[in-house]
């Protein structure tokens, strides 16, 4: 068995299902353009918005409290996607594992805590 056979015959299958999934999904939008109705009008081609004309200037800032909560909810979401593996391991890992796991807590918790001394999470202010 020769170096290359190896990424051979464990990776050639999905390269294959790579190709073939592309193929069908790229094969699908193709000839559902050539099968679906095409009768444009004024009010389709109109901009959709919930049915509701937009009204004043469409190009408002949001506030910066909207993608700071956005921001920390997607650090505590991946804590928790580190932290379900780890669980589920917990007994094979050791007790290295156990500590760095907590240094790893411990960063977002000073990380939560930068939060909250920011007042974040305070959706009364401005």
């Amino acid at each position: 068995m020769g170096p290359g056979d190896f990424l051979r015959d464990k990776y050639l299958p999905v390269l294959i299902v790579i190709v073939i999934s592309l193929l069908i999904g790229f094969s699908l939008i193709i000839i559902s353009s050539f099968v679906r109705p095409k009768r444009p009008y004024t009010l389709k081609l109109t901009p959709y918005e919930c049915g509701v004309p937009s009204a004043g200037d469409t190009w408002n800032r949001f506030n910066i409290k909207f993608y700071i909560v956005a921001i920390v909810f997607v650090i505590f979401d991946v804590e928790t996607v580190f932290l379900y593996p780890w669980a589920l391991v917990y007994n094979k890992i050791g007790f290295y594992a156990l500590l760095e796991m907590y240094l790893f807590i411990f960063v977002l918790l000073i990380g939560y805590i930068y939060a909250l001394g920011k007042n974040i999470f305070n959706w009364e202010r401005d």
